[in-house]
């Protein structure tokens, strides 16, 4: 083998190829090593702050300052065009599209509207809105709304602001969920900033103070996407129904042990239970809790961006970056996935309507019974039923994702809510084969949304009216009391 100085002798371009190669890798080498030494330069100024944050500063746009990355992602969350088959982030009338809804929360706000909720960003704008909400609630309505609620607390103390009334709190609340909820100012941990999971998880004997980074990234979307209920007639006291367990089962147990009621049934009076949204119960029964996935990295996968590891603060459907979210674990096509979500959700679908075609029913036949003069121990035994029946139902259908969650627990919970439901009729039928019917009663048109209002006796042009008074008259004076406190209010 020759050496290197005898191929240069007898071919001199080998040298200028030799000396040319050496400039380039040099060149390259100090290439990458500046450009690590800036990424990491990068990385250590990502978290210093460029403006001091107070400890309860409810303005994300005073955070956006520091951590633009984060800021402008949740800012995308007002993009609320994405629909998957069953879900997403953009607008639908829930009561048009299904009016049997409007059955099932006779005698409840619900049945005024019910429309899908727009994300994070538009919380204020949306519970403010709704013809489900006046004046005459209390505070408590508020606690998952805002970042000033953590505020608010500070100042009065939970109890205390629970105790207030939502219009004498409207000129205080008025900044979207985000920055503040989830984070210290101080050191950007993440933190579970409502009281009312830190006290039922100490009931559960668990000390949040001591979770993992990944339980807390899923505790802090546990302080709100939780099943919840205002404890006490003038306490209202935010509370989770835990103490017995986290399943719909348990927490069914637990309601009937202290007799909560949050409305009696217009058409059945039942005494009825509105589920939230149990997110975070049903997931914990699922295969991603199993596998220790948090509620973060499926809806708020991190992401690069120079050099620079941040999670993506649009909160949405992983349905709209399943690249960013499914397939970091599941290597199947984006189509495969889809198909995937998308079947295991419609099986749920098919189930929560046969739940609902039942309840609805029972209700009905309820009141004809009741019209039949039926005594209330007659009737005990098929409203407990039908009050059952509902939770069950309801306790998936509140749960976002359309049971995606834990298809196999949503499942059973539509199954037996099925069965108590038919229970309940049957009831229902003995009653009436005693005063001599024994045909099945006709049920009334119900088709639409506008029908279905007008059987349960809702007078939907007063409550139009009386939003569109609380519009002129009560919203003007929240901004400008607002604005006086906080100064210029902005919007994206």
């Amino acid at each position: 083998m020759k050496r290197v100085v005898d191929l240069i002798q007898e071919n001199p371009w080998v040298a200028w190829a030799l000396f040319i190669g050496t400039v380039v890798v040099v060149f390259l080498v100090g290439l990458f090593g500046a450009s690590i030494m800036e990424r990491r330069q990068e990385a250590r100024l990502a978290f210093q702050l460029v403006k001091p944050i107070a400890t309860w500063e409810p303005r994300n746009e005073v955070w956006g300052e520091n951590f633009p990355r984060e800021f402008e992602s949740y800012r995308s969350t007002l993009d609320t065009s994405f629909r998957s088959m069953y879900a997403g982030g953009s607008w639908r009338d829930y009561l048009a599209e299904d009016p049997n809804l409007v059955i099932l929360w006779a005698g409840y706000a619900f049945s005024r509207e019910y429309e899908q909720a727009r994300g994070h960003y538009y919380a204020i704008e949306d519970i403010r809105t709704t013809l489900r909400t006046g004046v005459a609630q209390p505070a408590t309505c508020w606690t998952c709304k805002s970042t000033d609620v953590p505020r608010l607390m500070a100042e009065m103390g939970p109890a205390e602001f629970y105790k207030g009334s939502w219009d004498s709190l409207g000129s205080q609340v008025v900044n979207n969920i985000g920055c503040q909820d989830c984070h210290d100012p101080e050191t950007m941990n993440l933190r579970v900033t409502r009281p009312a999971l830190v006290e039922a998880m100490q009931r559960q004997g668990v000390d949040i103070r001591k979770a993992t980074l990944q339980e807390m990234r899923s505790y802090v979307c546990a302080q709100c996407h939780v099943e919840y209920y205002f404890k006490g007639k003038e306490e209202k006291y935010l509370t989770f129904p835990w103490d017995k367990g986290f399943s719909a089962d348990s927490m069914e147990v637990y309601f009937d042990s202290v007799q909560h009621v949050d409305w009696v049934h217009a058409l059945s009076r039942a005494p009825m239970l509105k589920a939230q949204h149990p997110d975070y119960e049903l997931f914990k029964t699922g295969i991603h809790a199993e596998r220790g996935i948090s509620c973060a990295d499926c809806h708020m996968p991190y992401r690069n961006e120079g050099g620079v590891k941040f999670t993506n603060h649009k909160i949405q459907s992983p349905l709209n970056d399943i690249a960013g979210s499914c397939q970091v674990c599941h290597r199947e096509s984006e189509a495969t996935l889809t198909k995937s979500v998308n079947d295991r959700q419609g099986k749920i679908l098919e189930l929560r309507m046969r739940a609902e075609d039942a309840i609805v029913r029972a209700h009905i036949e309820a009141k004809a019974v009741w019209d039949k003069g039926a005594t209330e121990q007659e009737m005990k035994p098929a409203l407990q039923l039908i009050r059952h029946a509902q939770w069950r139902w309801d306790w998936v259908a509140a749960s976002n994702g359309l049971g995606f969650h834990s298809p196999v627990e949503a499942a059973r919970v539509l199954g037996s809510s099925i069965q108590k439901a038919e229970q309940a009729r049957l009831h229902l039928a003995r009653v009436l084969a005693k005063r001599g019917i024994t045909e099945p009663l006709p049920l009334p048109d119900i088709s639409t949304k506008s029908k279905a209002q007008a059987y349960i006796g809702l007078d939907m042009k007063k409550l139009t009216l009386q939003k569109e008074e609380f519009f002129q008259t009560v919203l003007p004076r929240w901004k400008k009391q607002a604005e006086e406190r906080q100064g210029t209010m902005k919007s994206y």
